[in-house]
């Protein structure tokens, strides 16, 4: 059969694809019997659209003319036989998103009628940090998100960012990355959860969570093992063993997965000389078979195209489109090089089975089908254009667009609300780090009469904010367009927190570069101070064009340009130096740490960065962040993380001391806390078995604050294979007020125990192991240990992955405090005295439940 050749005319009267009526298998069926192969084909390819508007007005995509993914064809020459995916029409370039609203729906009513079946397009945008589009909220990067280990206020922002991506006609969102930190020179470690799987695994499913509560399909990248590249070069190859890759790289897409999930990015990585696009075993083995994914599985951005032009083991782009095929990749992004006449040349050939097309596009079809896009009374129009007409919009039913907890978002294309900057702030103040206070410099005393403020990320509204972002993603590309939202900097925030402060600003050097001629003024006014505060970090950027972001590795530690120098300068001044630095990753600290008063971490906080910093330095909120990555103290000895076995540690059999100077889990506050009272309900369990541990915190302090609570697993004894001297595997975050006392109760299943052996299968091992609670990983003051008894127990993709915790709020001998202003507010997700008796922090999900929302 030609490509031309196939089924008979179908007419709007004949098909019954888009009866609702119909099972969704059937319809799909249906459809996929009605079309030729290069219909099918346009299913598994997509246009990158840019908005343009004319002189009149009137609003149109065109495809994208330039040299990334460029092309001379017209759009309808592109979409002759319809087209599966439309890339990126809001997040391209500067575009008022009701002009993108209009062009979107006109493109898909063309789509309708134009094309012989009339199946809409799938949109998707990138919504990392937010949805990437001119006057959409920034919110904090996802490594500030895991600084909050705060998975409820995750959930509500990925709520709020699905509600935005679906008001304007928007139906895929790629995010989040689920990657795993391994070597922290990598430029994407601002886009990542951190450098546990744990963390990173159930913070992924929050977001999840979230997104698909708007009814957008959430999208788990990059699968798998990108975050591993050698060197933490970008696209370099990964050397990595099995167990590391089961153990580390897969539990937080399996996390994210269980969550409902519906679309996998494959990774541009090649693990053991294997490209993702191209490994069948990953793709359909792994992530389908073993893992029960079955949803649809898109390409990283020209993925397909580098198995011929970067990992050269494809001879033509029909070559990569039939190994990548064949492996299981379904959707060609962001356009379409190999999937259109290339593949449509090898089915032809014969050397592609067009059984693996149907494959494909009954994956992507199915997944329209459950978005509504094949309902015969779908409507093109967005939220968005019809909130703008003053049609009143459905607040219940299926239909009806979601809310975010309790702050109700607006639908009228308002995408920078007051709801969205609560959410927005909430996160940003929930995931500053208090690393160090030695000098007790902080919160600043409110008679401080002269502040110095130095350093090129104080006033610099672009330093807040990730490389996934419209400011840092976009704006590069249309100088003079401006943020289209307010970012308030540090300095800003700090002159409206201490209005009775004198405040001078000098900015002393650029956040790269070597120019040093503003070190004399930042000295001058720093010696005329009673403390000088030094903001200090990243510019994110791409590929080269900043110092964290994609394409931005580095390779070392140190801090960019010559701020080190400049701080240098400062400490010399004699001086009290307290040190804020903003970045997408750790730097090494170590040269500097016992000479500062103190040391405040923020990773890229977002449009609200700038009050959240200033409101915890001049303490009218309580810092509450703690690391997702460990701090180094020298700037080489990467990759290193936490998760190490016992010959990571420092030993005499190496002169290098691999120790941080701050561990994975550490963060202050103003106040302290006590650990007491452990308990196990039994210390010897069944390797199916479970028990419940638990423990007391106590605020001895004399004001509110949050405590992150922490239980770690040890296995002290003789194990099959080497492994981590401690791992998380449970946390909750307890906000008490002084003199209050929460108990947890961690209910610790035997399946979190569980490795890969010797012979790669994932057992649970008879034997004794540790269970730790603390502040940090480091800080481990309450230990038990826990037999476990029975057979050697094999667990699969139905294991228990999460560690619930329930934590009960009770009255101890309060100590009078005031409480003002945003620190009296009650943080979702904790438990404070005064609260309901018990209030579940983090429950399990069962597993299988999700697996059928996922399907696609």
């Amino acid at each position: 059969m030609s490509a031309e050749s196939g089924p008979r005319e179908a007419t709007p009267g004949t098909r019954p694809w888009l009866d609702p009526i119909l099972p969704d298998g059937e319809r799909v069926r249906l459809l996929v019997d009605a079309m030729t192969l290069d219909e099918k084909l346009a299913q598994l390819g997509s246009v990158w659209g840019v908005v343009d508007v004319d002189a009149d007005g009137r609003a149109r995509v065109s495809p994208r003319a330039d040299d990334e993914g460029g092309t001379d064809r017209t759009f309808a020459e592109l979409t002759r036989h319809g087209i599966g995916q439309l890339t990126r029409v809001y997040g391209t370039r500067p575009v008022e998103p009701r002009d993108g609203a209009r062009a979107l729906a006109a493109v898909q009513r063309d789509l309708r009628a134009r094309t012989r079946l009339g199946i809409p397009a799938m949109v998707h945008e990138e919504c990392l940090s937010g949805l990437i589009a001119f006057r959409a909220a920034a919110f904090p990067t996802p490594l500030a998100w895991a600084a909050s280990f705060d998975p409820a206020t995750i959930e509500q922002t990925a709520a709020a960012i699905g509600h935005d991506l679906r008001a304007l006609g928007v139906h895929q969102g790629l995010a989040p990355v689920v990657d795993v930190v391994r070597d922290a020179r990598w430029g994407r470690v601002e886009e990542t959860l951190g450098e546990d799987p744990y963390l990173a695994g159930v913070l992924a499913a929050a977001y999840v969570r979230g997104l698909e509560s708007a009814g957008v399909v959430a999208t788990l990248k990059h699968f798998a093992g990108y975050s591993a590249s050698r060197a933490g070069r970008n696209l370099a190859p990964v050397s990595m063993g099995p167990r590391e890759f089961a153990d580390v790289v897969l539990p937080p897409f399996e996390h994210a997965l269980r969550a409902g999930a519906r679309s996998v990015m494959h990774a541009y990585t090649a693990v053991d000389g294997l490209p993702a696009a191209a490994d069948q075993h990953l793709l359909t083995t792994v992530l389908r078979e073993e893992l029960g994914f079955r949803g649809v599985v898109v390409a990283d951005y020209f993925g397909i195209t580098f198995l011929e032009t970067h990992h050269r083991v494809a001879s033509s782009p029909g070559d990569a489109a039939a190994q990548a095929l064949t492996a299981g990749v379904d959707v060609e992004l962001p356009t379409t090089r190999c999937y259109g006449e290339p593949l449509a040349e090898r089915v032809q050939a014969g050397d592609v089975a067009e059984e693996l097309v149907d494959r494909a596009v009954t994956r992507v079809l199915r997944q329209k089908v459950e978005l509504g896009l094949l309902d015969r009374g779908w409507d093109p129009e967005s939220p968005v254009l019809r909130a703008a007409r003053g049609e009143t919009l459905p607040t219940a039913g299926e239909d009806a667009l979601p809310v975010a907890g309790e702050d109700a978002l607006p639908v009228a294309g308002e995408l920078d609300s007051p709801a969205h900057r609560v959410l927005a702030r909430r996160l940003a103040e929930r995931s500053v780090i208090l690393l160090a206070n030695v000098g007790e410099a902080l919160p600043l005393t409110p008679g401080l009469s002269r502040l110095a403020v130095v350093g090129p990320c104080a006033d610099d509204p672009s330093t807040l904010l990730g490389a996934y972002s419209f400011v840092n993603h976009v704006g590069p590309h249309h100088p003079g367009t401006g943020s289209g939202i307010a970012i308030p900097t540090v300095l800003d925030a700090l002159r409206a927190d201490l209005p009775d402060t004198l405040i001078e600003y000098a900015r002393g050097c650029d956040v790269d570069g070597t120019d040093r001629s503003g070190f004399d003024e930042a000295v001058r006014i720093a010696a005329g101070a009673g403390l000088c505060l030094v903001v200090l970090g990243d510019q994110a950027g791409l590929f080269g064009g900043g110092t964290s972001g994609e394409g931005c590795d580095v390779g070392d530690l140190t801090l960019p340009g010559v701020q080190g120098e400049l701080l240098e300068v400062l400490l010399g001044t004699g001086v009290p130096v307290v040190l804020v630095t903003i970045s997408g990753r750790p730097y090494a600290v170590g040269a500097w740490n016992d000479r500062l008063a103190a040391h405040l971490q923020a990773f890229f906080p977002g449009e609200e960065g700038g009050r959240a910093v200033a409101a915890v330095l001049s303490g009218r909120i309580a810092p509450s962040g703690r690391l997702p990555v460990q701090i180094p103290r020298h700037p080489g000895g990467q990759p290193a993380t936490y998760l190490h076995a016992p010959l990571g540690d420092l030993s005499g059999v190496s002169s290098a001391d691999p120790t941080p100077v701050f561990p994975f889990g550490h963060g202050l506050t103003y106040t302290t806390f006590a650990y007491g009272d452990l308990q196990a309900d039994d210390r010897s369990i069944g390797t199916d078995g479970e028990t419940v541990l638990r423990c007391t915190v106590t605020n001895t302090g004399s004001r509110r604050g949050t405590e992150v609570v922490q239980l770690y697993l040890s296995v002290p004894v003789a194990a099959e294979v080497t492994r981590p001297v401690r791992q998380l595997i449970g946390f909750a975050r307890v906000t008490l007020d002084p003199g209050h006392l929460a108990q947890l109760a961690f209910t610790v299943h035997a399946d979190r125990t569980a490795c890969t052996g010797r012979d790669l299968r994932r057992t649970v091992t008879p034997g004794r192991v540790e269970l730790l609670v603390g502040p940090s990983s480091a800080v481990l003051p309450l230990r038990v240990y826990l037999d476990l008894v029975g057979d050697v127990r094999e667990v699969g993709s139905d294991r228990v992955l999460v560690t619930p915790v329930r934590v009960t709020a009770r009255r101890s001998v309060p100590i009078p405090a005031p409480r003002t202003g945003e620190d009296a507010v009650t943080a979702p997700g904790t438990a404070v005295a005064g609260d309901p008796p018990e209030e579940t922090v983090l429950r399990a999900t069962p597993p299988g439940t999700p697996s059928d929302r996922a399907s696609g």
